[in-house]
């Protein structure tokens, strides 16, 4: 289908179709098997990038952190339905947090580090995507319209490079339900990205940025190479990749 001159294994179970024919029955053939595939420039080589960006909750981890917080707060599925709703962009980012931040008021500190400790999970593939990142010398950036109490955990644990999210308010011990600061939303996500692109010299053909939720999708506009992960709908529609089976990983089979 795709007329390939040569076909690489690239590894067990990934493989470079050479001087292929983007044809629209090949995404279809992947679609019905559950394979993963990217149409992506031939010679772009990983170790020529400069910057790659993440989202956090349901990219570099498997929850919604908020969401989790939001069952210990008996909360759950109130919460989730917001966050769900926000993520296909079909409500006001700013709005949906502050409702579901207003949910969590009361809710003891230490639940947080309950979350992070018990429920928080590397997605398959992470730490193999960020050791090929210090490998070739790749800053990493995680963007978050989560909570700093993750991000700088995170940063610290996985040696990440930059952060942005945004800041719980807490007082005696709970949270009040109220954030501290601006709301990082898509604008303050793109911002960042930028901001950290110039920081660094790169050019945008150096920089990728990785996301699934509709508050990514400026962010992801900014990169040279966008990837939708185990993404919804909206944003598999607008990134020039999606990577629907596969691990974190697997970012870096999209080049040489």
């Amino acid at each position: 289908m795709a007329k390939a001159s040569s076909v690489e294994k690239i590894s067990e179970r990934a493989f470079r179709l050479r001087n292929a024919s983007k044809d629209e029955a090949v995404g279809a053939y992947c679609e019905a098997r559950r394979i993963d595939h990217g149409w992506v420039p031939e010679g772009r080589r990983f170790a020529g990038l400069k910057l790659l960006a993440m989202d956090m909750d349901s990219t570099l981890i498997t929850i919604e952190c908020i969401d989790e917080l939001g069952d210990l707060a008996g909360k759950k599925a109130e919460i989730a339905s917001i966050t769900a709703q926000a993520m296909r962009g079909e409500l006001d980012y700013p709005d949906s947090l502050r409702r579901r931040v207003a949910a969590l008021a009361n809710l003891s500190e230490q639940s947080l580090l309950r979350v992070y400790e018990e429920r928080l999970k590397l997605t398959s593939g992470a730490e193999a995507l960020i050791e090929a990142c210090r490998k070739h010398g790749v800053k990493l950036l995680l963007v978050s319209g989560g909570f700093t109490f993750f991000t700088e955990r995170l940063k610290q644990r996985l040696g990440l490079d930059y952060i942005i999210s945004n800041r719980l308010e807490i007082k005696d011990g709970r949270l009040t339900g109220r954030l501290l600061g601006e709301i990082v939303d898509a604008d303050a996500k793109a911002a960042k990205f930028r901001a950290v692109m110039r920081g660094l010299g790169a050019r945008k053909e150096q920089t990728v940025a990785i996301g699934d939720g509709a508050n990514d999708l400026k962010m992801m506009a900014e990169a040279g190479l966008s990837v939708a992960f185990h993404a919804k709908p909206v944003v598999r529609a607008k990134a020039d990749c999606a990577l629907s089976y596969s691990g974190l990983d697997a970012v870096v089979n999209l080049f040489e």
